[in-house]
This record gives C-alpha cells, sequence and structure tokens, in this order.
C-alpha cells in the first residue's frame, strides 16, 4: 500500500481527472511508471485482462462449432447455434498490442451437458445406420412389406429426425451457455456486493487503510480487477476524504482512471470536502471545478447528496468558496403539495385549530428525556405478571446464575476476540471477511446484546435462522446509536426537539400553527438518512457466527441450586430439528432449568410504546423513535402520508387500570376462552398416554396418532396465545398510571400500523379495551348518547336498528350496565354476552360513571368511541362504479335503518338453497335452516379482498363446524356447496364490483406476463409498488446448521404472475381505504380533532363523533369524485405501454402490448349513482 501513498498536487490530480479511457498498454505512461514502478509491471496490463477473459469465451466457441461440424458431418441438414460474440484474437497472435493466448491441449468438453451431447451423437450414429440399412435392402419395386404393429408404429412416430435433433442440440447448448452466462453473472454480482459491504463496513468502523489495502489487493490481481466498480472507489475516496488523507484519496482516483471509469458526482465530492480540509490551494480547486463542469456536472448538484453529514457539508462549502467567493448554497424550494386533495390541508387562509397536548413543556422535555435513556439502553426489562413466589432454592439458584453469566461474559469476550483476530489477519491477506461488522461495536456491547438475546428466548424455542436475524440487525441497530451518539447529534437533536415541544405543549404557543412536520423542518436542516442496512447475505453470516459463539460458550452446571463447580456441565441451548409442515427447521431452545429461572422479560426499545411525542416523519429513515431507526415498510410519497403519520402517533394513551386488574385476576385464575383471555398450556388437552397392544389394528393405530397429533398442536397454539397475552399484560401493568405513545409506520399499500407490536390499539377485544385516550374531553350535551349507541354497537345485538332504537335499548338495559360496571364477576354478567366483551365491560364502566356524575356533559371522558365502515371494501367497489344496487346495499345510499349486506347475501343464499332443494339436491336439503348471517359473513367480507373459493369454503366450514346442531359428516360437501352460492349471490348483487375486479386481475396479469411487477400511484400521490416475485433461496452452509433464506419479494426476480394479479384488487382497494382514512386524519387534525383508526374502523372522543362523521363523509365524496379509474389505467398505460415517437410499440412483444393496452383502455364504464347522496346517509360509518 505504501506504494500508492503519492500524491503531486495539481499534476496528479489533473492527470486522474482527464476524460476516460482504457489506456493501452503500449503506451508508455511516465507518470504511472513512476508511480507503481514494478509493482504494475509484474501484472496484467488491462488490454490483456480482456483478452484472457475472451479466452473463456473462444473456448465455448469451439467446443459448439466443433459440435456442429459433427453434425453437419453426419448428414445433419439444418443446424441453428446461437453464437457468441466475442473479440477475436489477431492473426499475428496479439504480438502487436498485446501477448497471444497461452497454447493448450484440445479442449475435451466435460460436465453434464457435454455428456447429453455424446448421449445424442451416439443415438444420431445409431438411427444413420438403420437408414443406410434400409437404403441397401431397397429394391426399384420394393416387395410389400407386412404392416408394423401398433407398437412399433408408435415407436417409430415417436423417434425424432435427424434434423430435428440437430435443432435441439443446438437449442439445448445455447440454453445452457445462457444459463452458464447468467449464474457467472449472479456469482459476480454477489462479490461484487460483498465486497462493496466490506469497504462500507471498514469506513464505518474508522479502518479506511484496510479498505485501501483490500482494494489495491482487487486492483493487483487480474481475475479480481473485472469487479472493481466505481462506487468501491467512491467509498474509499470518501473514507480518506473524512480523514484528510489528500496522496492517499490521489492514488485511488489514479487506480479508478486506470481502469477507464470516470469521476462521478460523488467522487468530485470528495476531492472537495477532502481539499476543504486540508486546506489546498487555489488553483488545484480551480481546476478540479473546471474538470467537473467539462465532465456535464453541477456545481449545485454537489450539495443535493443527503447521506453528507454536517461536517462533511462544510468541508466541501469551504473548498468550494475559496474558488468562488460568490457562491451561495441552493436554497430549499418550500413545500407545496401537488395533489389537488391536499389543498386544504396546507392552505393558510381557513380556520385552523391544531390540537395540543394535556402536558406542559417541562413535563414533555422530562419525558423525552426517560425516553433517550430507553433507547441507548437499546432494551428494557419488563416484570412479567405471572411471576410465582420464589422458594429457597430457586433464589439460590438465581444467585448462581447471576455469577454464571459473568462467568459466560468473560468467556464469551475472549472468544469474539480470538475471531476477530483471525479474521483480520484473513482480510490483510485480501479476503473478504465480517471483520469490519464485528468490529462496529465494542466487545463488552457485543457481549451484551448476545446475553439479551439468550434471556429472551422463548421456552418452546426459536428457528436458528431468525434468531440469527434478528441479532445481526439488533448489531446493526446498536451500530446506528452509537453513530448518532458519538458525533454531537444527543445534544443537537434535545435542543432542537425542545423546540419542537413548543407546537404541542399546552403552556406554549407558536407564532404561525402548522403541521408538525412544517414546524420540525423549519427548526433546521435535513439530518442525513441513517446507513443502509447491510446485505442479507452479511447478516444472516454475522448472526450466524455470533450465534454459534453463543452456543458454544454458555453451559450450565448439572445443578444450579449449588455452588457452580468444574465439574460436568450442559448446554443452555440445545439445537434440536422439527418439522412445520413438511420443512425441517433448526431450532434453539433453552434449557428447561433455565427458563424457570427467568423473572423479567426483555423488550427491544423499538418493541415499547414511547414515552415522549414520536418524531415527525420527514423521510422514509427519518421519523418515529428518536434515534432507534426503524424504515417506512412503504413510501412515503412525498407529502400526504408523513403528517397523517404523525398525526396518528401524536395521540397520547394510557392503560384502563380498573380493567387491567380484572383482566389480571381472570388471567392467572387459568385464563378463559370465552371471554379472549387464554389459558396455560396445562389446561391443554392431554394425548393418550395408553400403551398399545402388540396386536392393535393399525386403524386405531392411525386414529391414536392423528389425536396425539392434535393434542399437540392444540398445545403449540395454546402456549403461543399464552405468551402473546403475557407480553400484552405486562408491558399494560408496566404503563400503568403513565402517558404513553405510539408512533405509526405504513405497509406497501398506504396501510398503517403502530411500530410497537406487543402493545397496541390493532390487537383483539382485549388488547383495545386496556387501552383509553390519556387526553379526556366532556362529553357535552350529545357525548353520553354517543357512548351508549356506541355500547350497544359493541353487544352486537342491534346491528340493523336505527340508532334512535338503539339508544333506547341502552336506556332499557341501563341496570345490568350499571351492574356490569359495579360488579363485574360477582353481578349478573351481561357484559360477558358481547360480541366484545372486555370493551363493553369497559364501556359500562364509562357509562357509569357519566350517568352518576353530578353533570354528565362535563364529565371528562378518555374512552374511545368508534365509527366501524358498513363493509369499506364494498363501499369504495360501488363508489368506483356508481352501482346504485351495490351502494345501497353498503349503506352509501340514505336510508332509515342500516342495511346489512351480510344478511342480504343471506338471504339471497336461502333463495337458491331453496330451489336447489325443491329440484332433490341432497346437500341443500341438509342445509335447510342453518344458512345465517354467521355462515357467510366472513366471506362476502373478505371477497373484495380477494379471497379465493377454496379460502371461502375453508371460512364456511369453519362457521359451519361451530353449529351443535349441524350434521358434521357433511361439512366439506356443504361448505363446497355454499362458497358457490355465496360468490353467484354477489355477482348478482355487486355486478359492477365483479366487472371492476375482472379488469383489475387481467391487467396486472397481462403486466406481470411481461416482466414487470404492478404499481401504481394513489390519488395522494403515494407510489405502490407489489413486492410478489418469484422466490428467491440464499443457502449458507456449514457450522451448527446449514441456513437457508427464502424470499418472495426479491425485486431482482421475474415477478409472481399468480399473486400480482390475484393481489392487484385488493391491494388496490386497501390503498384508497388509507387514503380515505388519511384525508380523515388531516381534516380531523385541523380542526383540533382526536383521531385515531384501524384501517376502516375510526376512533375519537364520544363528543366529537359527530364532527367526525362529516369530515369522514365529505373526504370519501371528495376521493371518489376524481377519476380514479381513468388515472390508473392513463398511469398503466404510460408505465407499461410505451410507444415511439411515430406511435408504434416499443420493441418487445407487440402482439402481448396490444393486448394489455387494449385491456387498459376497456376502463369499466360507471353506473348512475349519485356520491352526494353518501354526506346524508347516517349508517354509511356508525
Amino acid at each position: 500500500m505504501a506504494a500508492l501513498r503519492w500524491g503531486r498536487g495539481a499534476a496528479g490530480l489533473s492527470w486522474a481527472l482527464r476524460s476516460p479511457g482504457r489506456p493501452c498498454t503500449t503506451t508508455k505512461e511516465g507518470i504511472l511508471d513512476g508511480l507503481w514502478g514494478p509493482r504494475l509491471n509484474s501484472s496484467a496490463s488491462p488490454c490483456e485482462q480482456e483478452r484472457r477473459k475472451d479466452w473463456g469465451h473462444v473456448e465455448l466457441l469451439e467446443v459448439l462449432e466443433a459440435r456442429v461440424r459433427q453434425l453437419q458431418a453426419e448428414s445433419v441438414s439444418e443446424v441453428t447455434v446461437k453464437r457468441v460474440e466475442v473479440a477475436r484474437v489477431p492473426a499475428d497472435g496479439g504480438k502487436a498490442g498485446g501477448t497471444a493466448p497461452p497454447a493448450k491441449a484440445r479442449v475435451q468438453p466435460s460436465g453434464a451437458w457435454a455428456r447429453k451431447l455424446e448421449r445424442d451423437r451416439q443415438l444420431l450414429q445409431r438411427q444413420q445406420a438403420l437408414l443406410k440399412e434400409e437404403a441397401r435392402g431397397r429394391s426399384p419395386l420394393p416387395a410389400p412389406r407386412p404392416k408394423p404393429s401398433v407398437k412399433a408404429e408408435a415407436k417409430a412416430k415417436g423417434r425424432p429426425k435427424p434434423e430435428a435433433m440437430g435443432k435441439a442440440v443446438a437449442r439445448s447448448a445455447a440454453a445452457l451457455e445462457g444459463k452458464a452466462s447468467s449464474e457467472l453473472r449472479a456469482k459476480e454480482k454477489a462479490q461484487q456486493n460483498r465486497l462493496q459491504t466490506f469497504l462500507e463496513g471498514c469506513l464505518a468502523t474508522g479502518q479506511v487503510g484496510l479498505a485501501h489495502h483490500m482494494l489495491v489487493c482487487y486492483f493487483t490481481r487480474p481475475r479480481r480487477q473485472r469487479l472493481l466498480v466505481p462506487a468501491m472507489f467512491n467509498t474509499v475516496m470518501r473514507g480518506w476524504a473524512q480523514e484528510g488523507s489528500y496522496k492517499e484519496l490521489v492514488s485511488v482516483l489514479i487506480m479508478m482512471r486506470h481502469l477507464g471509469f470516470a469521476p462521478d458526482l460523488l467522487s468530485y465530492t470528495s476531492i472537495l470536502q477532502c481539499m476543504g480540509r486540508v486546506d489546498q490551494d487555489v488553483t488545484t480547486i480551480r481546476r478540479c471545478l473546471q474538470q467537473m463542469a467539462r465532465d456535464g456536472l453541477q456545481l449545485e448538484q454537489l450539495f443535493s447528496e443527503e447521506s453528507l453529514s454536517p461536517e462533511e457539508r462544510a468541508a466541501l462549502l469551504r473548498a468550494v468558496l475559496k474558488a468562488k467567493p460568490n457562491f451561495r448554497l441552493p436554497q430549499p424550494c418550500p413545500q407545496v403539495s401537488p395533489v389537488e386533495l391536499l389543498q386544504e390541508v396546507y392552505a393558510k387562509d381557513g380556520p385552523v385549530s391544531y390540537p395540543r397536548l394535556h402536558l406542559p413543556l417541562a413535563e414533555l422535555q422530562a419525558l423525552f428525556r426517560q425516553q433517550l435513556h430507553v433507547e441507548l439502553a437499546g432494551s428494557m426489562p419488563v416484570e412479567s405478571v405471572e411471576k410465582v413466589s420464589p422458594t429457597q432454592e430457586i433464589l439460590q439458584a438465581r444467585k448462581n446464575l447471576a455469577a454464571l453469566r459473568k462467568t459466560w461474559e468473560a468467556e464469551l469476550h475472549s472468544q469474539l476476540r480470538a475471531t476477530k483476530a483471525n479474521l483480520a489477519q484473513r482480510s490483510r491477506r485480501g479476503t473478504v471477511t465480517l471483520y469490519p461488522f464485528l468490529c462496529v461495536l465494542p466487545e463488552e456491547e457485543l457481549v451484551q446484546i448476545l446475553l439479551q438475546v439468550l434471556f429472551s428466548l422463548p421456552a418452546q424455542g426459536e428457528p436458528f435462522v431468525h434468531t440469527a436475524h434478528r441479532l445481526a440487525l439488533q448489531t446493526f441497530q446498536r451500530h446506528i446509536l452509537r453513530q448518532r451518539s458519538c458525533r454531537g447529534h444527543l445534544q443537537a437533536l434535545e435542543q432542537r426537539y425542545a423546540k419542537y415541544l413548543g407546537l404541542l405543549a399546552s403552556d406554549t404557543q407558536v407564532a404561525e400553527p402548522c403541521l408538525p412536520r412544517q414546524h420540525w423542518e423549519a427548526l433546521g436542516p435535513p439530518e442525513p438518512p441513517p446507513p443502509q442496512p447491510w446485505p442479507l447475505l452479511e447478516l444472516l453470516l454475522l448472526g450466524k457466527l455470533l450465534l454459534e459463539t453463543l452456543v458454544q460458550v454458555t453451559r450450565l452446571p448439572a445443578s444450579l441450586a449449588s455452588q457452580p463447580t468444574a465439574g460436568h456441565s450442559v448446554p443452555v441451548l440445545f439445537h434440536v430439528y422439527t418439522f412445520r409442515g413438511v420443512r425441517q427447521i433448526g431450532l434453539l431452545r433453552p434449557h428447561p432449568a433455565f427458563v424457570r429461572l427467568a423473572s423479567t422479560l426483555t423488550f427491544e426499545a423499538t418493541d415499547m410504546p414511547m414515552l415522549c411525542p414520536p418524531l415527525p416523519w420527514s423521510s422514509s429513515q427519518a421519523g418515529g423513535f428518536l434515534l432507534s431507526p426503524i424504515k417506512l415498510m412503504g413510501s412515503l410519497g412525498g407529502f400526504p402520508a408523513a403528517p397523517a403519520l404523525t398525526q396518528l402517533g401524536n395521540c397520547a394513551w394510557r392503560v384502563n387500570g380498573r380493567l387491567l386488574d380484572l383482566v389480571l385476576e381472570v388471567f392467572l385464575d387459568k385464563g378463559c376462552c370465552r371471554l379472549g383471555v387464554p389459558p396455560p398450556v396445562s389446561e391443554a388437552p392431554r394425548p393418550p398416554l395408553d400403551q398399545l397392544a402388540p396386536d392393535t389394528q393399525p386403524h386405531l393405530k392411525a386414529q391414536l396418532r392423528q389425536e396425539v397429533a392434535r393434542c399437540l398442536k392444540v398445545a403449540r397454539e395454546m402456549h403461543g396465545l399464552r405468551q402473546e397475552a403475557l407480553y400484552r399484560l405486562s408491558l399494560a401493568q408496566h404503563l400503568r398510571d403513565r402517558v404513553f405513545w405510539l408512533p405509526h409506520n405504513m405497509d406497501f399499500r398506504g396501510r398503517t400500523y403502530p411500530c410497537p407490536p406487543h402493545f397496541n390499539h390493532l390487537g383483539s377485544d382485549l388488547a383495545r379495551a386496556l387501552l383509553e385516550f390519556a387526553q379526556g374531553r366532556p362529553l357535552g350535551p350529545r357525548g353520553l348518547d354517543w357512548l351508549k349507541i356506541h355500547l350497544v354497537n359493541l353487544t352486537g345485538l342491534k346491528k340493523r336498528e336505527p340508532l334512535h332504537a338503539r339508544l333506547s335499548f341502552a336506556d332499557a338495559m341501563m341496570d345490568d350496565i350499571l351492574d356490569s360496571a359495579e360488579r363485574p364477576m360477582t353481578g349478573r354478567k351481561w357484559w360477558m354476552e358481547a360480541d366484545d366483551p372486555w370493551q363493553t365491560l369497559a364501556c359500562c364502566m364509562e357509562v357509569a360513571r357519566a350517568v352518576q356524575s353530578p353533570d354528565p356533559a362535563a364529565y371528562v371522558s378518555h374512552l374511545p368511541v368508534h365509527q366501524d365502515g358498513s363493509c369499506n371494501g364494498l363501499q369504495h367497489y360501488a363508489a368506483l362504479g356508481r352501482d346504485s344496487v351495490g351502494a345501497a346495499s353498503v349503506n352509501l345510499a340514505s336510508s332509515d335503518v342500516p342495511q346489512d349486506v351480510y344478511s342480504g347475501v343471506a338471504a339471497q343464499v336461502e333463495v337458491f338453497r331453496a330451489q336447489d332443494a325443491q329440484k332433490g339436491v341432497k346437500v341443500a336439503q341438509v342445509l335447510e335452516g342453518f344458512i345465517g348471517r354467521k355462515v357467510v359473513k366472513q366471506t362476502v367480507m373478505t371477497v373484495v379482498y380477494g379471497v379465493t373459493l377454496y379460502g371461502g369454503r375453508l371460512q364456511i366450514e369453519k362457521r359451519l363446524r361451530e353449529l351443535p346442531t349441524f350434521p358434521q359428516v357433511f361439512v366439506w360437501e356443504a361448505s363446497r356447496y355454499l362458497v358457490h352460492l355465496v360468490f353467484k349471490s354477489l355477482r348478482e348483487m355487486f355486478s359492477g364490483t365483479r366487472t371492476i375486479q375482472h379488469w383489475l386481475t387481467q391487467s396486472a396479469r397481462l403486466i406481470s406476463q411481461a416482466g414487470s411487477a404492478v404499481e401504481w400511484v394513489t390519488p395522494l400521490g403515494i407510489p405502490i409498488i407489489q413486492p410478489y416475485h418469484r422466490e428467491s433461496k440464499l443457502v449458507i452452509r456449514g457450522g451448527l446448521q446449514s441456513v437457508t433464506w427464502n424470499s418472495s419479494v426479491d425485486s431482482s426476480q421475474q415477478p409472481n404472475t399468480l399473486k400480482q394479479k390475484n393481489g392487484f384488487p385488493p391491494n388496490f382497494i386497501h390503498s384508497l381505504d388509507s387514503c380515505h382514512m388519511m384525508l380523515t386524519a388531516l381534516h380531523c387534525y385541523r380542526k383540533g380533532l382526536t383521531f385515531v383508526s384501524v384501517h376502516d374502523c375510526f376512533w375519537t372522543h364520544a363528543c366529537d363523533v359527530s364532527f367526525i362523521n362529516e369530515v369522514c363523509r365529505e373526504q370519501f365524496v371528495r376521493l371518489h369524485s376524481q377519476p380514479i379509474l381513468e388515472d390508473l389505467a392513463a398511469f398503466l398505460e404510460r408505465r407499461f405501454c410505451r410507444e415511439d415517437e411515430d406511435g408504434a410499440q416499443a420493441q418487445g412483444d407487440t402482439g402481448h402490448s396490444a393486448k394489455l393496452l387494449e385491456m387498459l383502455r376497456a376502463v369499466p364504464q360507471k353506473g348512475d349513482f349519485d356520491l352526494q347522496q353518501v354526506k346524508g346517509s347516517t349508517y354509511f360509518f356508525s
């Protein structure tokens, strides 16, 4: 590497920045000779390397051409061979301008394809011999031959002709050649990715010298040199620029130019940044800027790179100002949404009443410091609610385990140090290893992450590959945390966040009300995005290495109750294999004695609710948690998603303490399935343990095996549900009497989800009942009525009754409501019969407190009240097609009573069933009296989201099995019969819906068959790409077990046509309901209303239900007043049906493109439904 440490000021740099072009080895470059000397002369020149690379193609071509000549010599009339375009070696052997390829013996083809060619040759020889024999025995007047047998005729008919055989051989050879070339390119791409990641890892750990050394190793080895790309040189140059090492940077630039790569924008950014750090002379800087201008690059583009840190940006600006004192940084343009639907959200002239939190600034700043402490720690221990009173033996074992943990820490520290030393030695020899990734964190911190993973493993174990992936991701995230905390980021974050809280705190004022994202961006420049996550291969390799180290080191003594000795010990983690379906997977399972000693649960910081308001989303990688990096699953698409996500995350929550006490009482008392509290595994059915007699009949053995399998499956499901409830209740107990927030993420369709997975409002009835708004609001004149209506809705008893009838029912049941609130476990227990019992009980308590207060209108309510869409997917379809019949069925049209589409479908199915029963259809006769709303509801609800006949049959089968009086022998036949009737009923009731679904499905099929994934842009401007591709497999062999990672979201693979076409209709509708939710959220925020959503179910305070209903309907009408299907067709046509300037189809499958174009232009016709009727529909959302 010392030979490359060179710099000759402006002269050396100006040579390196000349126009690109691969130099010829016959040209004498004095600068290069002086730079590398003997070292470069000893290696092959680039021209020679190109020739050597082509020799392999020449050899393959010679083999194929020899095969063609052989077939032609054997009377094969036509042979088609795919030619390989290669650069021919000159006739003079390469003496003029290069060396000739080394002399070789005659190439003997080998491998499977060569053996196949040999078998084909032998078959052709036998066929030709038969033809010659027939020709010899042929006379001028051939004698009549006996008619061949049918078997002989079939054999002769199936025998390939020599001409066809030659063509098949040529096609096979071409296909094999293409496959080999494709595999070679994929292998090279993987090697390039590993090298690039290694270089970036070296930069992240401050080991620029090692990155430079690796680059030189590849540069000086001809076989490896072809793997180098400009991004690798730019990476190392950026590292030297950060250190201010100008000579080393120039040497990298010269290597880059020597391979014919021209400096790009990132190259010039590093060069000028380094010049700014070393205070380079103005002449050199000017020459650099002049060369950059000649390359067609603008000076302003240098500062558009988002990954630049403030220090890098300052050094770059210092160099530019030295050469151009009058230069001014480009000012960011004010953000104005180009989407018509969002103009009112960003308007300055209308009335604005943005909501504020109920907490003062000082308390919010204290909460910020608490959250910062949690994220810096990386994890949070939480006391388990399922703890038992420990015995003296358990207490002693825990004390011994604490001492044993220190021993593990020391051994893991030593093992990691030895591993790093070994990998460092291999890296210095030019091998890409995991060394930089092991250096991103101190060994002490890596040890703590390993032990955290050990203590968080569930008792039933976890798949090895998932644990390895999770371990590597935690390492990467902790690395990002260290980077952010070591660069003065914390102090700047605290100052900026304190100013941001001025917009939210209850005791502060801002000069001009604005959205949180606008306020945050006005407080300072955008922060550089965090580094991209390491590639999957590196993550799995790193996680596998760390996990195998953990398994190897951690061991337990024979008895933890006694003092640990040097005697017999057992592993803490056992590696076992099990089957999931037909797949064998490896599990890591902790020792039962180790599991019994755990008294706390450990959660990652990103799995916990936040203790302060989340950061506003300003990009796809900046928002949510303070330091912990989370990436949006979808794309922000500019403006609409970021404010909506921020608004949803700014809602403050608290735990319903009284309800939590009741749930814990049931949970610790063996649970209750009817109430949704899962029982412990000890309550699972026991498999029969009786010994079978030797003469037991085979069918009895089979029944026993089935029963054992069923019991094990039930036990596994019960354990999973119990653990889920344990996490939720432990977190609820941990957050009791505290205020917390739920930052939100977004999937690829635009649907929003809370980031904390274990405790949020998207869960079951129990999870929703435990949460209430931290900020209460007085009920006002109509709030109590809405509480009562909400209570009746939760019971599910009056779904087809109008609102005034539900209100009357609540007043009539007031005694039971008050009894449920005062004596939930000892009274009449009316609440337990509801569809959502725990939410019903929480509402009973809230109604009781309001009714018993002196002034119900002044009572401050914290309970969320829901407004749920009436089969929202069908609502969007009916609005898209302006289908009057469908719109009336799903309450888009005004009516006095709510229309129940599920009951309507059930009634239509009953009509069809009765007709078949009269014709004598047995299954139709058996189903008499069993077809109800509940049987068909799930299928009707999901058919608009792409459920198939098979999936619908399974749903109906499940409902039929729940009917105690239905004859179970007819379940399969009845479910198969009913699903066809349900689909038939939907086709008649929602004809427009089926037409739109068919149009979307066929368009997606044609697009994916052309090799593209379906993509579109929502009415709010959010880009969406369906991530359904053919499955790719990554296999890592060796070690404790081979790791296989299957992925169907690899965009480098061909799209999965079946998933693309089946997924397009439901995903498109999901993107529309997400747009409706975001529009409603933003307009509610502008009006000062609390708003939270569970997809198509909107939550707010009881006093604001009327206002949110008005906003919800207005935004639905505004959304569907846009030409949604027409805009979609136009976008898909522009994106996938490109035409040239003359209007002709672009090159490719013109027939396929014509079909797609025809399909896209056949947009389904709309009906005559008037969207304005939605504004007057009481039961549109209710």
